[in-house]
C-alpha cells in the first residue's frame, strides 16, 4: 500500500504556494493508518524508549498508537494554565510565538525519549522540544514523523539525532 497516495494535498493552504498535507485521509483508512504506525514502530523498536513526547496535539495521532505498540509512556506538551511546578517555554513558529508548559517532575534524568509528530517542515518545533528535553536531562533517542517536507531544512536542525520519516514530499 502506498501511504503517500492516501494523504490528501490541499493546494494553496494555508497560503498561496503551500500544499498542505492532510493526514486525516490516512486516519480515515484503518488499514493504511495501521500500516503506517506499524512501519514506524518497526523502525523505532530498537531505540528502547521510555517515553514518547508529542510537541502538539496533532502528533498524538501518531504518538499514541506508537507508544502502545512500543510499550512506552506518552506525553503531549500542554498549553498554559496547567497545575503548579511547571517549566514554561516559548518557541517561535512561522506564524508567531507559542507557549508550552511541562510539569518539571515528569521527565526523569537519563529517560530515553522519542519526539513524535505528524509532520516535519522547518524542524523548528521538534528542535525546540529536543532542547527542552535535554535541558531536563532526558536522552533524546530519536525523532519520528509520519510526513517530512524535504528541502525546508527540518532534518538539518535535527542532524545530531536519528530522524525517521515514513513519507517524504520534495519542497
Amino acid at each position: 500500500m502506498d501511504i503517500k497516495n492516501i494523504i490528501r494535498e490541499i493546494p494553496d493552504f494555508p497560503r498561496e504556494g503551500i500544499n498542505y498535507k492532510d493526514v486525516s485521509t490516512l486516519l480515515l483508512d484503518g488499514n493504511a493508518y495501521r500500516q503506517a504506525v506499524q512501519e514506524l514502530a518497526a523502525q523505532c523498536k530498537h531505540k528502547q524508549a521510555d517515553l514518547i513526547v508529542c510537541p502538539k496535539a496533532r502528533g498524538l495521532m501518531i504518538g499514541a498508537p506508537l507508544a502502545y505498540i512500543l510499550g512506552t509512556g506518552l506525553l503531549t506538551l500542554s498549553m498554559p494554565g496547567q497545575p503548579e511546578d511547571i517549566f514554561n517555554w516559548h518557541y517561535d513558529l512561522e506564524f508567531g510565538d507559542k507557549p508550552v508548559e511541562l510539569d518539571s517532575g515528569i521527565i526523569k534524568p537519563q529517560m530515553k525519549v522519542l519526539v513524535v509528530d505528524e509532520l516535519i517542515a522547518t524542524g523548528g518545533s521538534a528542535a525546540k522540544v529536543v532542547k527542552l528535553l535535554e535541558k531536563l536531562d532526558a536522552e533524546v533517542v530519536g525523532t519520528v514523523f509520519l510526513v517530512e517536507l524535504t528541502g525546508l531544512g527540518g532534518r538539518v536542525k535535527l542532524q545530531d539525532y536519528d530522524t525517521i520519516s515514513l513519507v517524504q514530499y520534495n519542497y
